[in-house]
């Protein structure tokens, strides 16, 4: 199996890094599964990092330059968005406006990916696998 991360995904890895290790394990144990962390994420997180509320807090506390470190560690492949990502329509189209959600599901289909989520606005779609879908 072949799994694209989700950036709400990685947010969840970034607060809790142990458990996506024993998830990656039981995701091994039931077959070959490789996993890739989308460019797509990596800029949607570094825009979160520097938005901020009217409050003046930060809209994500999680700096890119320090999840790309603990991405390299969990052993996941880095994919760039291409020129053919860009132009690719999304074959079923998605129900919101999310152009982060959009793209990374356009990477899966064009790299026969599955996007492994845990964002409930991409449920159901053909190319989107829940947490508790993947595991064994």
């Amino acid at each position: 199996m072949r799994i694209l991360l989700d950036t709400s995904f990685l947010y969840n890895l970034m607060d809790a890094p142990g458990k996506f290790a024993d998830f990656r394990r039981r995701l091994l144990m039931s077959g070959e599964t490789q996993f890739y962390v989308s460019a797509v994420s990596i800029w949607e997180m570094r825009l979160k990092f520097n938005a901020r509320h009217a409050s003046g807090e930060r809209k994500s506390r999680f700096d890119p330059n320090d999840v790309i470190p603990v991405l390299e560690n969990q052993g996941v492949t880095f994919l760039p968005m291409t020129i053919r990502h860009a132009a690719r329509a999304l074959e079923t189209p998605l129900a919101h406006r999310d152009p982060f959600d959009e793209l990374l599901l356009v990477q899966a289909q064009e790299e026969g990916l599955k996007l492994l989520t845990v964002d409930r606005l991409l449920a159901g779609h053909p190319l989107a696998v829940s947490s508790q879908e993947a595991g064994p």
